[in-house]
């Protein structure tokens, strides 16, 4: 006999990847590759964080249990990652306090360029986040209550697309213009802002019309292998 049924167990599982996830794409947020496309006559040339290779999983998952789960569950999973993007932000700035000694792997300054996660940047994403996720779940069961729980790719995808429009515009402004102007510190033009943001969001948007297959790959294989049920569908919210 298991511990927890299996709907609890399917969400325990989305909740530590989606975690995971979250705080892998932070982790490794500062290394950035460049994106070079060609399609004919249209170019495409863009600086990527690679953190961009975890965040996806945080969309998928996202959608998964606001489908399986309900807005209930989703606002669970969302404040779940917030509380634990803040604990490891907290146990990595404690980290860089005590001096690494002599045969430590790691010096001093290799750490704390590694692990370090400067506290604009930190309130930046976590904003971005909550606005993000927050738009996702209210997008994804409009759709889902007006569809009448058809068409799982509008929701899956529309929610997706919207959220991100919110965290991309968000980070960006605030973590490269807004903060810095209101710290002192030399901001970047708001024209350079705007053209990074938009660069992004091109690659969230492709991005996120290549999770449609995994969206219905996830969906079936926890309705026919688990044989777990969606949630019922709950109203648009009238706020």
């Amino acid at each position: 006999m298991s511990f927890f049924d299996k709907r609890t167990q399917l969400f325990i599982y989305l909740a530590a990847i989606f975690v995971a996830s979250l705080i892998l794409g932070d982790l490794i947020g500062g290394k950035a590759i460049s994106i070079n496309i060609a399609l004919g006559p249209l170019r495409y040339s863009q600086p990527m964080s690679v953190g961009l290779f975890a965040f996806p999983v945080t969309f998928l998952l996202t959608d998964a249990v606001n489908e399986f789960y309900g807005r209930k569950g989703a606002r669970f999973l969302t404040f779940l990652g917030m509380w634990m993007a803040i604990f490891a932000f907290i146990i990595l700035n404690v980290a860089q306090v005590p001096r690494a000694e002599p045969n430590s792997y790691f010096r001093d300054a290799e750490f704390d360029k590694v692990f370090g996660i400067g506290g604009r940047l930190f309130i930046a994403s976590v904003l971005a986040y909550l606005v993000g996720q927050f738009l996702d779940i209210h997008v994804f069961q409009f759709w889902k209550a007006l569809t009448r729980s058809k068409h799982l790719w509008l929701r899956a995808t529309g929610s997706t697309l919207a959220s991100q429009i919110a965290d991309t515009v968000i980070i960006n402004f605030l973590f490269w213009w807004g903060i810095p102007k209101m710290s002192g510190d030399v901001a970047r033009p708001l024209d350079w802002v705007a053209k990074k943001a938009v660069g992004e969001y091109v690659l969230k948007f492709f991005i996120a019309i290549a999770l449609t297959p995994l969206v219905y790959a996830l969906h079936g294989v926890i309705t026919r292998r688990l044989e777990i049920e969606p949630a019922p569908i709950e109203n648009a919210p009238s706020e």
